[in-house]
């Protein structure tokens, strides 16, 4: 499982170290997407295997005649690259994916279970301050929608 909060700097040649803890888990290639809520996120190739398919709506494996279906899944899957984790644990995000999140200087990692999260600071800083704000009301809001399944 992938949890904690990492800040790491991003080189001058845009390689941002992968925590240690997370190296392992990820393997040697894995998918970087545009994430929501201004973040990008960073699938193992086998969740994003996952993620791919639960996307492609495999039941009817017609996704591409929904226009919303299509909407997302061009912004998930056509801005994704697979990126190689060097021999120490760097990763080289796609210039573009980093001018969509405007990250320079400092990056911050997050592990949230089966993704990893890169926030530029000043965004993953509003948004911790949000959700700390909200967290009793997301609770209350998310057990009652377990209490209903």
């Amino acid at each position: 499982m992938l949890i904690g909060e990492y800040i790491h700097t991003i080189d001058e040649k845009n390689r941002v170290s992968l925590p240690a803890k997370f190296r392992k888990e990820m393997g040697k290639k894995i998918i970087i997407t545009p994430g929501l809520g201004q973040c990008l996120f960073i699938f193992t190739l086998k969740e994003w295997e996952k993620v791919s398919h639960k996307l492609s709506d495999s039941n009817a494996d017609l996704s591409f005649l929904k226009a919303d279906q299509r909407s997302f899944n061009r912004y998930m899957f056509g801005r994704a690259a697979e990126v190689e984790v060097d021999s120490i644990g760097r990763i080289l995000i796609p210039e573009f994916l980093q001018e969509g999140i405007k990250l320079r200087g400092l990056a911050v990692i997050i592990g949230v279970q089966d993704r990893i999260e890169v926030w530029n600071e000043k965004a993953w800083g509003e948004q911790k301050e949000k959700i700390g704000k909200e967290a009793d009301q997301l609770a209350e809001k998310l057990g009652n929608i377990n209490q209903r399944n």
